[in-house]
């Protein structure tokens, strides 16, 4: 889909092989590969949601590529976050070449996740569903398929084995997963191929296709079906995925073991704790060390063994009073705090027409990364060049906290405040905004 990925070109049923060597597999494996063709290849989506963004303050609309798996009768469709978030619409093609729309269900940033539901009204053929494998027995060195539309290319297949089972990412833009680690597969991976399905040679749907490397040869990466599963699950049951937040950021000890004088002992290293989070009332602070939590001891000497901890603690029961045990310069420290929900990754934007300019309530995460209180005002995300909010000199990224005196606490008040405005023969209107923790009064003029 984005630009993480290779742009090597993927043709449809092309068959590479293992090696240099330009030979066909042995005709056991060849027959076995066919199979799993016709396994899959009847459930496969060619997805191509309309996507509302909003760019120098206006809305507009993108039509973007992607690709999807049928995982149940009812005709329900695994594919990205990154494909179906903010779609108003979403045209799929299925692979008998019957076109047909579908409903976003819900979405999940945190795994890169997202569930599509096909409109039964307009199907004409019966519904055929892939089935889910098992990803935590995989190998490296195993046979795999990668399917979709690479490129716009629909109906696709390219075949690789499995290079890594662990592989572990950190966070990059909106690119991030504190809960899972990656499978990483040669089968090639391009634009496109996103949500598509990563197969194993009986068939079964063992990954979901979703990253590749801009710079990099037959590096390809796809979420681990069982935590696909986990998060789809979710998602058709609540409509969104209910995580536990407590507010700490972990690292894994490997690198600080020598300077924190922590050779030999076992736990996770408390990074950050954010303000006002259960961790931060209950008394952690940061250079502690966790050696258990919940009465599960927890340890994380390197990377790829954040993301199970990251895990245990937002799949604890949201409301839980959960005990943590940790070191503190060698002295043993025990916690009790109530966990609570954690927020959306994001909130949708806001397009203000005859002030020209748009906005977004602050989500927990974006609250937090500006240091302020989630009801602290509203985001600045774009500016219409002309506009009554540019000419003013309303700035992008700052905060709208009043409105003429008026707080401002979230979206929906301020628009209140705005419509009543655009109601009013008010002349000038004054906001007060804040940017860096730095505030200043912005004059909003009528048009004459």
């Amino acid at each position: 889909m984005k630009s993480l990925f290779t742009t090597t070109f993927v043709v449809s049923f092309f068959l590479t092989s293992f090696s240099n060597a330009q030979t066909q597999p042995p005709l056991s494996e060849q027959s076995q590969i066919f199979t799993a063709r016709d396994k899959i290849m009847p459930a496969l989506v060619h997805v191509e949601p309309v996507k509302e963004i909003y760019s120098e303050g206006k809305k507009q609309k993108r039509s973007v590529t992607g690709s999807g798996i049928i995982f149940s009768k009812e005709g329900y469709v695994i594919t990205n976050n990154h494909v179906a978030e903010n779609a108003t619409k979403v045209n799929c093609v299925l692979s008998n070449k019957e076109e047909i729309s579908a409903e976003v269900i819900g979405t999940d940033p945190y795994t890169d996740i997202a569930v599509l539901k096909l409109n039964p009204k307009g199907l004409k053929s019966p519904i055929v569903w892939a089935e889910l494998g098992k990803s935590s027995n995989l190998q490296v060195g195993q046979t795999v398929l990668a399917f979709g539309s690479p490129l716009g290319f629909s109906r696709s297949l390219s075949i690789g084995v499995i290079s890594s089972i662990d592989r572990y990412f950190e966070d990059f833009g909106d690119f991030i997963s504190p809960y899972n680690l990656w499978i990483q597969t040669d089968a090639a991976i391009n634009p496109g191929n996103s949500g598509g399905p990563l197969v194993n040679i009986e068939g079964q749907v063992i990954g979901i296709n979703s990253r590749g490397i801009r710079q990099g040869e037959n590096l390809g990466f796809a979420i681990p079906i069982d935590i696909v599963y986990e998060v789809a699950k979710q998602i058709i049951d609540f409509g969104e995925v209910k995580r536990s937040w407590i507010g700490l950021n972990l690292q894994n000890l490997k690198d600080f073991e020598e300077v924190l004088n922590l050779k030999n002992t076992k736990g996770v290293l408390v990074a950050s704790v954010e303000e006002d989070s259960p961790a931060f009332l209950a008394g952690i602070l940061p250079q502690d060390v966790i050696t258990s939590f919940d009465s599960v001891e927890v340890s994380a000497r390197f990377k790829e063994e954040l993301p199970e901890i990251n895990k245990l603690m937002a799949d604890t029961e949201i409301g839980k009073t959960v005990k943590i045990q940790a070191l503190r310069q060698g002295k043993q420290f025990e916690f009790i705090l109530t966990t609570t929900k954690k927020g959306k990754y994001d909130e949708k934007e806001f397009e203000f027409t005859e002030w020209g300019f748009s906005a977004k309530q602050l989500s927990q995460r974006l609250a937090r990364k500006l240091k302020v209180s989630k009801d602290y005002g509203i985001l600045v995300t774009g500016l219409k060049t002309g506009s009554l909010a540019q000419k003013s000199h309303l700035e992008q990224g700052s905060l709208i906290l009043s409105v003429d005196g008026q707080d401002v606490s979230d979206l929906e008040s301020f628009k209140e405040i705005y419509d009543k405005i655009l109601r009013s023969k008010t002349e000038r209107t004054m906001l007060l905004t804040e940017q860096n923790k730095s505030r200043k009064f912005v004059l909003i003029t009528k048009k004459r």
